[in-house]
């Protein structure tokens, strides 16, 4: 039998709140533009709920628990902030999922950061480039223990909102999402197979901003989850 050359990495996990168990993670998918308010602080076009979502993904092992003090990334002088609900999925399917039943997945929620480097972001995309090191990088997804649906339902108007130096920088009613969970789901279900262990970072909503070295933050969805946690000073 065949020895392992390079010794098998640990699987990155997230807590669950109330439990001793872990949630073990597959992939990390990123929706961009699903806060009109948002898209037009960027300078870009809201999505229209007719357009496909925009997608991007992180590394599965960018998770970060709550209360952890984050190094400030390399490569950055722009290290921005971005509040989103997070999807995790407890169940996969092959091909296409039906939006009618695309929350049979879903195992839970969370609240989580995507963490931006948006001076990177922003010289890729004015030559024309991939955007990959803006948001794919170490420690860029801060997340909150996983709050299963058996114990909080599918939140669908709660407030998502963040606060930085207990200053609230960010804050939007879920139900300003243009696409849904369940829309979501169907999406990318024409692009990937869905797995057990996926987690959707939603979208966020305007008031991105800065984060510097010595900052603290709290990020929470209403009712649901909260995380929290800072920058390494």
């Amino acid at each position: 039998m065949a020895t392992l050359l390079v010794p098998q990495v640990t699987q990155p996990v997230v807590a669950i709140k109330g439990r001793n168990e872990t949630f073990s993670v597959h992939r990390i998918y990123c929706v961009g533009r699903n806060f009109a308010e948002h898209a037009k602080e960027m300078g870009a076009q809201p999505s229209k709920p007719n357009d496909p979502p925009v997608f991007f993904m992180k590394p599965a092992d960018a998770v970060v628990a709550d209360g952890t003090t984050l190094p400030y990334p390399r490569g950055t002088s722009e290290l921005h902030h971005e509040v989103e609900l997070v999807v995790a999925l407890g169940a996969g399917a092959d091909g296409i999922v039906a939006a009618d039943n695309a929350l049979d997945l879903v195992f839970g929620y969370s609240v989580g950061l995507d963490l931006t480097r948006r001076d990177l972001q922003a010289r890729a995309k004015a030559r024309g480039l991939p955007w990959d090191v803006a948001k794919g990088f170490d420690h860029s997804a801060p997340l909150a223990p996983i709050v299963p649906v058996s114990e909080c339902g599918h939140p669908r108007d709660a407030i998502l909102s963040l606060h930085v130096n207990d200053r609230l920088v960010q804050r939007a009613p879920l139900s300003e999402m243009i696409f849904s969970v369940a829309a979501v789901l169907h999406e990318l279900s024409r692009l990937y197979d869905l797995r057990a262990g996926d987690l959707i970072f939603m979208g966020t909503p305007a008031g991105v901003g800065p984060l510097h070295p010595g900052d603290r933050f709290i990020a929470s969805v209403e009712g649901l989850a909260t995380l929290t946690g800072a920058i390494a000073g």
